[in-house]
């Protein structure tokens, strides 16, 4: 896989887990906390892991 490929597959996986992370931060501040807030830090943190790992995972499965 050359660094294209995985820089590709890094920013795919990087906004999806994004995305979800901030949804789910979202909910979970608007249902337990009754706050309308987003935990910006940990979404970010989550999604350049597993825009990492993931890309990682799929070069040694080949």
């Amino acid at each position: 896989m050359n660094a294209k490929k995985w820089l590709s597959n890094f920013l795919l996986v990087f906004a999806v887990a994004l995305a979800a992370s901030i949804v789910v931060t979202f909910l979970w501040s608007l249902g337990f906390h009754e706050t309308a807030s987003i935990n910006w830090e940990t979404s970010f943190q989550l999604a350049i892991i597993l825009g990492i790992i993931i890309p990682l995972a799929d070069i040694r499965k080949k």
